[in-house]
């Protein structure tokens, strides 16, 4: 839902700084490295040390990276599968660091292992859906569906950690977590029930 009504305003806004750096000669792939970096330092180093709030504005900066790569992606015609390639799986690593850092942080000097587990069982969750629609992809097939794809399942728990680290209770965080590991799993189910569907219909048509 995000990608469908908040990608278009966004690629106006950063739109300006694509093109500038199109001119400068700066790769896209670049862009999506730089990005990438900064959301594991975000994550990795801000927030085992408890920096939450802080943490999360420097990971919020970086992952416009993505949004700005691919307008000077398709600018440039650059639209080939090594660039997919290389900034799918740099996403997967951002995002798995941001929960990562969480797990650090609430196993350790955040005292509260509840958060940690969730975080952990959340990261775990959010490749399955990652997995289970490139898999799908690689048969031929389809999963373009789901109620927590990867910007909602960003989109919250970096809302909810900068409000955390803000001050608002820790148990915000924690039913956060709750909600996006049940709608992970049910995004799976959505998935698996799309590709079988597919599947069976492929296997009839033979």
């Amino acid at each position: 839902m995000l990608n469908k009504y908040a990608r278009g305003l966004f690629a106006a806004i950063f739109k300006p700084l694509a093109q500038l750096l199109v001119r400068w000669g700066v790769s896209p792939d670049l862009v999506t490295l730089v990005g990438t970096l900064g959301v594991v330092a975000g994550a990795l180093i801000w927030y085992p040390l408890g920096q939450l709030f802080w943490g999360t504005v420097v990971i919020t900066i970086f992952v416009f990276s993505d949004i700005v790569d691919g307008l000077m992606a398709r600018q440039m015609q650059r639209k080939g599968p090594w660039g997919a390639f290389v900034d799918s799986s740099l996403d997967r690593l951002g995002d798995s660091s941001v929960f990562v850092g969480l797990v650090i942080w609430f196993f350790l000097g955040g005292n509260n292992p509840a958060i940690a587990i969730l975080a952990l069982s959340c990261l775990v969750l959010s490749s399955l859906v990652s997995y289970s629609k490139a898999r799908a992809e690689g048969l031929g097939l389809t999963a373009n569906v789901g109620i927590a794809e990867r910007s909602e399942r960003l989109v919250v728990v970096l809302v909810a950690t900068g409000l955390v680290g803000l001050g608002i209770p820790s148990v915000v965080l924690l039913i956060v977590l709750v909600l996006l590991a049940i709608a992970s799993i049910v995004t799976i189910v959505q998935r698996v029930l799309v590709v079988r569907n597919q599947a069976l219909a492929v296997e009839g048509q033979e």
